[in-house]
């Protein structure tokens, strides 16, 4: 039967919706996802993957890339549109509460494992090529990508690197970002516990919260605020205006985009949507900051606007998952796993050996940096909440504004990913570069004073 309207993409939404409902009843009723937290987005994310696998859903795996590049976009552009709150403690356990230091930190380890990451990738590649695989030199970048820079980075610049010969470069990239978010999980929620029972927790919690392990907030607990009204639901809801925002930098950003291809070559201007995540950030913090010197800052909310970055975060994970194309993957399943598996011991390594040098809060900027460099800002601040339940550590901040420090890094390194294509850089240059890059970022960790004796 024809239907007056397209409905493919609404119905895509609706199956992204009932996996995730799905993925919180199991979340709330079995043990096993409680023990080591697996979000609720990506069990429903696995189950969907598995549905369309089998052929049980058939969904298109175009849309889903779409709506997960998409996605992407819009978290970047509403972290840009958040008001930060300071919020004053006189808690003497808060007696380090410059968040400039720890932020700088965090962007010298994800420096260093982002480099590191892309290293042990491109030397497994040339491995592996020497055998008789016939992998694309730039199979190793996709390492970093999926694991510091997250699924949606590895979606949207795989799907750049397609139009440049790279085949199936884009659910290659969710594939290792599926195994850092393993990682994240099976690996980081245990050595969390494991701290916390050593007594290395500045805040250690005697047991985990029942509203954490199941995700549901008992009807009886006390209710955290989503947000305060700052428009009159009787002309714009505040939620409204909010997603108005992210709309207008999103479409300021494609303009943008836009008007500088116009100027440069053909294959750079294509590579500029892999970026679109760092112009649209800048935008936002622009628009951000124009609202507030024209003195309409009281009608930005941080918790309405973080509600939007959570909902495109959850509805981001389940789609990059849904999106791998698990025939693909299993062609290239050696090298995914072996780059995988080296790529997640080492950064394991790296960052507790580094992590657990901190001068202070050493546990919890451990977690929160190794939560970020096998996946997203949102499971470090999962693997976080584990030591500091309610962010009373100046930590959380620091996550957040590690972004900042660390993006001049993250656009040096993603040029460089660029550079075979736009300037024909020999892959081996790239690997001295990264090396370098390494060693570079251990420099300023011991230049900043960041290594220290060792706490745990």
């Amino acid at each position: 039967m024809d239907t007056p309207f397209p409905f493919e993409p609404l119905l895509v939404f609706g199956f992204m919706a009932i996996v995730l409902l799905v993925g919180m009843f199991l979340r709330a009723k079995i043990k096993f996802f409680q023990k080591y937290l697996i979000p609720s987005c990506f069990l429903g994310g696995t189950i969907g993957l598995i549905l369309i696998s089998t052929g049980v859903v058939d969904a298109s795996t175009d849309l889903l890339e779409s709506f997960a590049y998409h996605l992407f976009i819009i978290s970047f552009i509403s972290l840009g549109l958040t008001v930060t709150l300071r919020k004053d403690n006189t808690n003497d356990v808060h007696s380090d509460r410059n968040p400039i230091k720890g932020s700088l930190w965090m962007a010298f380890v994800s420096s260093l494992t982002m480099a590191m990451q892309a290293v042990i990738g491109t030397l497994f590649v040339f491995l592996f090529n020497a055998l008789g695989s016939d992998l694309h030199p730039t199979f190793g970048f996709l390492s970093p990508l999926g694991f510091t820079q997250g699924p949606g980075q590895a979606l949207s610049v795989g799907k750049v690197w397609e139009g440049f010969g790279f085949a199936h470069a884009a659910t290659l990239g969710l594939s290792f970002a599926a195994f850092g978010f393993a990682f994240s999980f099976f690996v980081g929620v245990p050595l969390v516990n494991w701290g916390i029972r050593k007594g290395y927790s500045a805040l250690a919690p005697k047991s985990l919260s029942k509203e954490l392990l199941t995700g549901i907030v008992a009807p009886e607990s006390p209710k955290e605020s989503a947000g305060t009204l700052t428009t009159h639901s009787g002309n714009t809801d505040t939620l409204a205006f909010h997603a108005a925002l992210v709309g207008l930098v999103y479409t300021l950003t494609y303009l943008l985009i836009r008007g500088i291809g116009v100027f440069i070559s053909e294959s750079v201007a294509q590579s500029l949507w892999a970026f679109f995540f760092f112009f649209g950030v800048v935008i936002a913090l622009l628009v951000k900051y124009i609202i507030v010197r024209l003195g309409l800052g009281y009608l930005l909310d941080p918790g309405v606007q973080r509600r939007i970055t959570g909902w495109s975060i959850d509805f981001l994970i389940i789609a990059t998952i849904m999106a791998i194309q698990l025939v693909i993957v299993w062609e290239y399943i050696v090298p995914i796993v072996v780059i995988s598996m080296v790529s997640g011991i080492a950064t394991t390594f790296v960052v507790f050996y580094i992590g657990r040098r901190a001068w202070s809060y050493s546990l919890e900027r451990t977690v929160g940096i190794y939560g970020i460099t096998t996946g997203t800002a949102t499971t470090g601040l999962l693997l976080l909440r584990i030591a500091d339940p309610e962010f009373e550590t100046p930590v959380a901040l620091e996550l957040g504004m590690q972004a900042l420090f660390a993006s001049p890094f993250v656009l040096g390194y993603m040029i460089l990913m660029h550079a075979p294509f736009w300037w024909g850089w020999s892959i081996g240059l790239l690997v001295l570069i990264y090396a370098g890059a390494m060693l570079l970022s251990l420099v300023l960790l011991k230049v900043f004073k960041m290594l220290g004796p060792s706490k745990f």
